[in-house]
């Protein structure tokens, strides 16, 4: 079978409500994940904390995904999933990939 691409999640706010990891301790689960057969590494993803510009964050995780692709093997276009309805903008100018823009297009949730 083939491998199972996958994104890593990096919690940039270090906000104990969200999954992820710790920005700290991206590089050694990577590597963990790059040695598993059935994972494919394809990049990152975060959400930043609501409270604060995500501009910084946005930033901070493209460097985080610059320097993993010199440690480890995330194919020639490294995914970088970031950036939501209210921020896509931000996410863009920082390098995103990839961005979640449902509200903007279905509306809230209710």
């Amino acid at each position: 079978d083939a491998p199972l691409d996958c994104l890593l999640q990096v919690n940039m706010g270090h906000e104990p409500q969200k999954g992820g990891v710790a920005p700290e301790a991206a590089v050694v689960l990577a590597q963990a994940v790059v040695a598993l057969a059935g994972l494919r590494l394809r990049g990152l993803m975060a959400i930043p904390p609501v409270a604060e510009d995500p501009r910084r964050h946005f930033q901070a995780l493209a460097e985080l995904s610059r320097a993993l692709s010199a440690v480890v093997p995330m194919g020639e276009a490294p995914v970088l999933s970031m950036g939501m309805s209210d921020d896509f903008e931000s996410a863009i100018q920082s390098g995103a990939t990839h961005i979640r823009v449902g509200s903007a297009l279905f509306g809230e949730r209710t």
